[in-house]
């Protein structure tokens, strides 16, 4: 009989042991270096803010996170990736609102499910989008740049981080908005187009100020327009979209940290916190403002309903311009 229990007690605690260990593993996390998904080129502002994010939310769990850029399409291949990852908390991804709202809307066949093929952490920063042109372009207004795509349909050229990306649509509502035609060249980031707006072999790029600050900065590039509420300090002579008659592209991009969907409650909730803490550095702020954008922490809840109101505009958006999905 004793020989019984010892058995039946035996077996009670094996079949226990992953469960313990689960929950051993929750409270424990991180246990060992995280990576951080970047779907987009190093040098985009995607890039900029998840490497800032990587540092301080590193510090916070007490472990090194380590980033990993996958560009292309727009932000669906590091996406995609992303989401066939393991829901252990060791693999995070950077949603934004190009990846994660645009993207998925203008492909007829999406990669990937922005809602429901992700767990949503925070949003990290709301980022003004600009206009540039290079530095000896001839164009030194928005408006310089709408007459010459009326001029010549199709003449003028704009680079973007891909197909489907934000920086493509960009576009799109631009020649929506002036009812002119210009021709689309994608490229695998917003780094990569840039080098040849510098260079002198495209015409425009619709970016964002994390990427294109420190070239305007530099004066390496020049701002025609900017997506804020209000002039930005920083750019006080460049007028807003809004102010150029261009109010549609006027709103300002989230960017946000993610995880692949099924992300154990107690892992979220601690990176939850760890987010909230990181958000909450002065000197993580202050980066974040140099790049001329907003900290704006939310809770996972929160961030959800981001994620979801912005897809079901940039659905009917998509829609509304007639944009032919790709």
């Amino acid at each position: 009989m004793n020989s019984l229990k010892s058995l039946l007690a035996l077996t009670l605690c094996v079949g226990m042991l992953p469960v313990a260990q689960a929950a051993g593993n929750n409270t424990s996390y991180p246990d060992r270096p995280v990576r951080l998904i970047v779907p987009y080129a190093v040098g985009g502002a995607t890039d900029v803010i998840g490497r800032v994010m990587a540092r301080y939310l590193g510090e916070e769990l007490g472990q090194s996170i380590v980033v990993e850029n996958k560009p292309g399409a727009g932000g669906s291949t590091g996406s995609q990736f992303a989401s066939k990852q393991p829901a252990d908390g060791y693999t995070l991804v950077m949603m934004v609102e190009s990846s994660h709202a645009v993207n998925p809307n203008v492909y007829a066949k999406p990669a990937y499910d922005p809602v429901k093929d992700f767990t949503p952490i925070t949003n990290i920063a709301n980022v003004p989008g600009v206009m540039v042109v290079n530095v000896n372009s001839n164009y030194k207004t928005a408006q310089d740049v709408i007459e010459a795509a009326r001029k010549a349909p199709g003449k003028l050229n704009y680079g973007s981080s891909g197909n489907g990306g934000l920086s493509h649509l960009s576009g799109a509502l631009f020649g929506d908005a002036t009812k002119t035609q210009i021709t689309h060249v994608p490229y695998k980031g917003l780094g990569p187009a840039l080098n040849d707006l510098m260079a002198g072999q495209i015409d425009v790029v619709f970016d964002n100020m994390p990427s294109s600050g420190g070239l305007i900065a530099g004066n390496q590039l020049r701002a025609l327009a900017v997506s804020s509420p209000k002039r930005l300090a920083n750019l006080p002579n460049v007028p807003t979209y809004a102010e150029v008659g261009l109010k549609p592209m006027n709103d300002m991009s989230w960017y946000g940290l993610g995880a692949p969907a099924g992300l154990d409650a107690a892992v979220l909730a601690k990176l939850s916190t760890a987010a909230k803490k990181a958000l909450q550095n002065p000197e993580l702020v202050r980066t974040i403002e140099q790049q001329g954008a907003v900290v704006d922490y939310q809770t996972p809840r929160q961030f959800k309903s981001t994620v979801d109101r912005s897809n079901k505009a940039w659905s009917k958006l998509i829609k509304d311009i007639g944009f032919e999905k790709l």
